[in-house]
């Protein structure tokens, strides 16, 4: 499963842009949602892929994710969202979170060239646990 946040506003982004991030639950900066890694999901990202950045999230940062979400039993949640349900099913479909402590390094710049957009493996932990 993998983590997505929305970094970038959509002010000036196409349509295609616009309804993929709604396809995805996203719609204003700082929001992240949780997603199963599936061909339809990688292509959806790679659309948005200058607006968020995205990553497979561990089960540590998970509970974290939905105890901010306001979820009861975090430990059942996390099942399961890793038995293949889905993040609208348990809580809401989106968790707002709190801008980064020590800022996004370049939100117009890609992950491997030292920006924040694009894909980032697991260091997608790192960053929901500033965002915290």
């Amino acid at each position: 499963m993998m983590a997505v946040i929305q970094i970038r506003s959509v002010i000036g982004a196409n349509r295609e842009v616009r309804d993929t991030l709604k396809m995805l639950n996203l719609g204003k900066v700082n929001r992240c949602t949780i997603i199963h890694e599936n061909p339809s999901y990688k292509g959806m990202l790679q659309k948005v892929k200058d607006y968020v950045t995205w990553g497979e999230i561990d089960e540590e940062t998970l509970a974290l994710l939905l105890k901010r979400a306001g979820v009861e039993n975090v430990e059942e949640a996390v099942e399961k969202i890793k038995g293949g349900a889905k993040l609208k099913e348990i809580a809401d479909p989106y968790i707002g979170l709190h801008p980064p402590r020590k800022g996004y390094r370049s939100i117009k710049k890609p992950f491997n060239l030292g920006g924040s957009a694009g894909y980032r493996g697991d260091k997608i932990n790192e960053l929901i646990r500033r965002m915290l």
